[in-house]
């Protein structure tokens, strides 16, 4: 029974988590097609709320990954190859994470060096991932 609470609880902060992973570059798509300050202050504030919301589901999506590897057992996790290369992911998922606060962190000084075109290509590129994650995990190819 518990290992389906955990495995539960490892989607849910999962989905939370990129909900915000999805939403945060589009509010810098807004921020900089927007140049009026008051509205760039109201993007910013929604910008760090949102980052600082769903860290900690990030954190709990970690948390139980690693529960669920502890439940599973050594042996599984070294024969399981899909769960490397879904780590590798998520490794690259997380970096992308950080990235987007060094970006929030700019834009917060107003230091906006990108096009909203970036951003909008900033916003897709986490949907591919998350796809490949999903697929490596229900269907286990290798």
């Amino acid at each position: 029974m518990t290992l389906l609470w955990v495995k539960a609880l490892h989607i849910f902060f999962m989905v939370a988590w990129m909900a915000g992973i999805f939403y945060l570059p589009r509010l810098f798509v807004y921020f900089a097609e927007n140049p009026e300050p008051a509205t760039r202050n109201v993007f910013k504030v929604m910008q760090r709320r949102l980052w600082f919301f769903v860290a900690p589901f990030a954190l709990l999506t970690l948390i139980f990954g690693i529960w669920l590897i502890a439940i599973y057992g050594m042996d599984w996790f070294v024969a399981s190859t899909w769960l490397h290369i879904k780590l590798v992911l998520l490794l690259g998922l997380y970096g992308y994470y950080g990235y987007l606060y060094t970006i929030m962190r700019d834009l917060a000084k107003d230091q906006n060096i990108r096009s909203s075109r970036f951003y909008r290509f900033l916003n897709e590129a986490p949907v591919l991932v998350l796809l490949a994650i999903v697929i490596l995990a229900v269907v286990k190819p290798f």
